[in-house]
C-alpha cells in the first residue's frame, strides 16, 4: 500500500477511534477552588442577571448594584475570566442533566443557563444589557465583567450554531465585544467542536474533563470562523416546515447582478437562516430527514451517539441511497434533472453557472474540514490540483466554501471513511441554485444537521442563495499545545 493510502486509511481509522474513545484532557490537573475564583462573576452581578432575565427587564436590578456599592461593602472585583455555559440539557444521553450539575458545582450556578429555561438571545437582550447598563452607570467590575467574557456551547452542532448566531447580533447592534465561544461536544456529529480542538465526543471521564475544558476556555487562543447566510425565494403559498435555524423574512432579496431566467410569480416566500458547518441537497437530507422523524417518533431508540449513528447507517439502506429501485430510471435521481448552479469564484466578481454532474445525487456546500463526525470529503488537496482548478486551499475563515457532490452510497462511504474525496465541483464566495420540478416536486435539503422538505414547482422556479457573513464569529481553540 503506497503511502497516501495508509496516510487516508490511518485517517479513516483515527476518526472512529476518536469517536468511540472521546476527547479528554489527560494529565491537566486543575485545581476546583482555583477554577472557581478565575471564571466565577461576583455575586451582585450574578444575581442581577438571573433578575433581568426572569423579568425580561434591566430597569427593575438597579438595587443589586446599589447594595454590592453600599458604605463599607468590600468592593466588589471582577473574574479574571468570567465565563458563561448554555447547556443542552437534552443532549448526550443521561449525562446532560449530569453534567449541568457539575457546572454548576464549578462555578456560581446562576452563570449555567438550561436551553430549556433561557435561550441565548435572552441572556445578549437581557444579561449582557444588564451588565452594559450597570458599565454606563460608572460600575467599573461590571464593565471588565463585559469585557472578558467567554462562553461555553455545551450541546450538539445545532446548540453551537444557535448561540452563535444570538451573540452574533450583538456585532449587528454594535454591542461589541462579541465573547468568544468554546464547546462541550454532546451532540452525534459535533463537527463544530472537532474544528476547533474540543474533541467528538463528550468525555468518558468526563467530571474531571469539565474541570480542563472550563480552563482551557478561559485561557485558549481565539480563531475565527466565517458564517453563511441561506435565503431561500420560492413561490408563495407553499407550506413550508421550517427548521429552527430558518425563518420567515421580509427583508430579503436576490442578487440582481445575475439575471433570472423566466418569470417570477407575482408573490414570493422569502426564508433566511445562518449556517456555520455545511447546506446540502439530495440524498443526504432525505436520509436525514427520515432519520429525524423516526427519532422524534420513537425516541426510545436514540439513547446516544452511538445508537444513533447505527440507525442512522441502518435508514440510509432503506432510502435507495446504496440501492436505486429497480422501477425507477437511475437517472432521475441525479440533481442536474431539477437543479442548476451559479456561483462567484475565488477573486471574482462575477457570476458563473456551473455543470452538476449527471452522476451527482447529493451536493454539499461546506465551511469546516470536519463533516459527518470527522470526515474530511474535500479531503487535502495537493497544490498542484489546487492550481490547476483555480481553487485555494480550504481554512473556515477563508472567506470561501467548497462545493462537492456524492453520487450514490458507495461512492459516499468510500469518501467519509477517506479512501477517496468527493465529487470537486467548485470553491466560491457566493452560491445561487435554482431548482424547477421535473420527475420529482419536492427535494430535501438540510442545514447544519437540521433536514428539512423543500416543495418545488414546475411553472416556477425556487431559488437558494448563499452569501459570506460579513463578520467572523469568534472561537475558543481548545487543543493544547
Amino acid at each position: 500500500m503506497d503511502s497516501t493510502a495508509s496516510r487516508r486509511t490511518a485517517s479513516g481509522r483515527s476518526s472512529v477511534v476518536e469517536s468511540i474513545k472521546g476527547f479528554t484532557f489527560a494529565g491537566v490537573r486543575i485545581s476546583k477552588e482555583d477554577l472557581r475564583r478565575r471564571i466565577t462573576m461576583p455575586e451582585y452581578l450574578r444575581l442581577a442577571i438571573r433578575e433581568a432575565i426572569q423579568k425580561k427587564d434591566v430597569d427593575t436590578v438597579r438595587r443589586h448594584l446599589d447594595m454590592a456599592y453600599a458604605a463599607g461593602a468590600e468592593i466588589p472585583q471582577p473574574a479574571e475570566a468570567p465565563v458563561i455555559v448554555f447547556i443542552n440539557s437534552k443532549s448526550g444521553g443521561r449525562h446532560g442533566p449530569q453534567l449541568k450539575a457539575r457546572l454548576q458545582e464549578l462555578m456560581g450556578e446562576e452563570q449555567v443557563f438550561d436551553l430549556s429555561d433561557v435561550k441565548p438571545h435572552e441572556f445578549v437582550q437581557y444579561g449582557l444589557s444588564c451588565l452594559e447598563k450597570f458599565a454606563a452607570l460608572g460600575d467599573s467590575c461590571a464593565k471588565v465583567t463585559r469585557e472578558r467574557m467567554r462562553v461555553v456551547a455545551a450541546g450538539g452542532d445545532g446548540t453551537v450554531g444557535w448561540v452563535l448566531g444570538c451573540l452574533g447580533d450583538l456585532k449587528k447592534q454594535g454591542r461589541e465585544p462579541v465573547p468568544p465561544t468554546g464547546i462541550i461536544p454532546l451532540g452525534t456529529g459535533n463537527d463544530l467542536s472537532r474544528s476547533f480542538g474540543w474533541g467528538g465526543s463528550f468525555p468518558f471521564n468526563w467530571k474531571s474533563a469539565t474541570k480542563s475544558i472550563l480552563d482551557k476556555v478561559a485561557t485558549g487562543p481565539i480563531n475565527h470562523l466565517d458564517s453563511w447566510n441561506l435565503l431561500i425565494s420560492m413561490p408563495a403559498g407553499e407550506k413550508l416546515e421550517t427548521p429552527h435555524s430558518l425563518k420567515p423574512t421580509e427583508d430579503a432579496s436576490l442578487d440582481m447582478e445575475l439575471e433570472i431566467d423566466g418569470e417570477l410569480p407575482k408573490k414570493l416566500s422569502n426564508y433566511q437562516g445562518v449556517y456555520y458547518n455545511y447546506f446540502s441537497i439530495g440524498m443526504d437530507a432525505q436520509v436525514a430527514y427520515g432519520f429525524h422523524h423516526l427519532r422524534n417518533e420513537k425516541p426510545y431508540l436514540a439513547q446516544g451517539p452511538i445508537s444513533n449513528k447505527l440507525i442512522y447507517s441502518g435508514y440510509s439502506c432503506t432510502q435507495g441511497w446504496f440501492f436505486t429501485p429497480c422501477s425507477s430510471d437511475p437517472c432521475l435521481r441525479g440533481l442536474n434533472n431539477i437543479l442548476r448552479l451559479y456561483v462567484k469564484k475565488v477573486n471574482s466578481s462575477k457570476w458563473e453557472q456551473i455543470s452538476v454532474p449527471s452522476s451527482v445525487r447529493s451536493i454539499v456546500t461546506l465551511n469546516l474540514p470536519s463533516y459527518g463526525g470527522g470526515r474530511n470529503p474535500w479531503g487535502r488537496l495537493k497544490p498542484e490540483y489546487l492550481e490547476k482548478r483555480g481553487f485555494v486551499e480550504a481554512h473556515a475563515d477563508d472567506g470561501c466554501i467548497e462545493i462537492f457532490g456524492l453520487k450514490q452510497g458507495w461512492h459516499a462511504s468510500m469518501v467519509m471513511v477517506e479512501l477517496i474525496s468527493a465529487k470537486h465541483i467548485a470553491q466560491a464566495s457566493a452560491i445561487r441554485f435554482e431548482l424547477r420540478a421535473g420527475e420529482w416536486d419536492e427535494a430535501y435539503m438540510q442545514m447544519d444537521g437540521e433536514p428539512w422538505k423543500q416543495p418545488i414547482s414546475k411553472e416556477y422556479s425556487t431559488f437558494i442563495e448563499i452569501k459570506r457573513v460579513p463578520f467572523q464569529s469568534l472561537m475558543v481553540n481548545g487543543k493544547r499545545n
